[in-house]
């Protein structure tokens, strides 16, 4: 049976037809108003009815980033979305011509479970998968099943407390993991280096065509493959911060496999190798356990649709 998976962002959709074995076969993208959510409603609606016109369809899925109910039918909280208490799943259902179930589910949860069944994790049991993008969502599969919680809430694993007293986090908290383990801490920090390293960021200040403000992750990215020692060190930096918090989530959940998603995996080993030596630095008993392999993820920006599809399909 296809299903067609959601990934939902702030100011865009992307809509696929997902087959069973995770292969998207028609895909459309579209505009959207993040401020507005029965604009959202219309536009995800109106591309779910425009694929099923194609494809049999015979459920939906929806990648929301926010805290999604237990029923995973409705959004508790959205950072970025204007969704409190909004019962998406039942918005959609009621603009839909065809009349096909919809689930709704966290994007992280969904770009994680894509890489479980489909992906990095496919022949693993037990899993934490990292989105390490603007913050830092979390995924985690224990004995193969998605943990959840008994709220829907589980695994936001990047507001994890880490610097008490720390840097001021979006969901209202100071100190916690996204801060300094995310794309736009990445991208923080090297601004910052070169308002007082100039002459060491001058590769990045030109790469960002501008002057430190402009400066993006792609930029420390590039300089780093290039071999520019700042690029170098504030990647090594971002990895060491990654790396820490997992043994710090190994000690509770001991995966098999730690996947690395989002936009930063585009930096390969100048990444994981930071991450896989801090990783093992700080992991309790280290040599007399088993470690976990730290691998990129494999599905890159179609994770959520492939992920929310099969969900909503199972």
């Amino acid at each position: 049976m296809h299903a067609i998976g959601v990934d939902i962002g702030g100011t865009k959709i992307a809509v696929g037809v997902v087959d069973e074995a995770g292969r998207i076969l028609a895909q459309v993208r579209r505009e959207t108003v993040a401020d507005d959510v029965a604009d959202i409603d219309r536009v995800i609606a109106e591309a779910c009815t425009e694929l099923a016109k194609e494809h049999e369809v015979g459920a939906i899925g929806l990648a929301a980033a926010g805290f999604v109910s237990p029923d995973r039918r409705s959004v508790l909280f959205a950072p970025n979305i204007a969704w409190r208490e909004y019962p998406l799943a039942q918005r959609i259902e009621d603009l839909l011509e065809p009349d096909v179930p919809v689930v709704v589910e966290n994007d992280a949860n969904a770009a994680g479970w894509a890489e479980f069944r489909f992906g990095a994790a496919r022949e693993a049991t037990d899993m934490l998968m990292l989105t390490v993008g603007t913050g830092l969502g979390g995924a985690i599969v224990v004995d193969r099943e998605l943990v959840r919680g008994k709220w829907g809430v589980a695994a936001e694993v990047g507001h994890m407390r880490v610097v008490p007293g720390g840097h001021y986090c979006g969901c209202g908290h100071e100190g916690c993991w996204e801060q300094y383990a995310s794309g736009t801490a990445l991208v923080r920090d090297a601004r910052q280096a070169a308002i007082a390293q100039p002459a060491r960021a001058q590769r990045l200040v030109e790469l960002a065509d501008g002057g430190p403000a402009t400066i993006t992750g792609p930029c420390v990215t590039q300089a780093a493959q290039e071999g520019d020692e700042l690029a170098v060190e504030l990647l090594s930096n971002l990895g060491r911060w990654i790396g820490e918090g997992s043994a710090s989530v190994a000690a509770l959940l001991d995966p098999e496999l730690i996947v690395i998603g989002g936009g930063v995996g585009a930096a390969g080993d100048l990444l994981l190798s930071p991450v896989r030596k801090a990783y093992e630095a700080q992991l309790s008993a280290l040599g007399h356990r088993p470690v976990a392999s730290i691998e990129l993820a494999q599905h890159g920006n179609e994770a959520g649709i492939i992920g929310a599809a099969d969900l909503a399909r199972r």
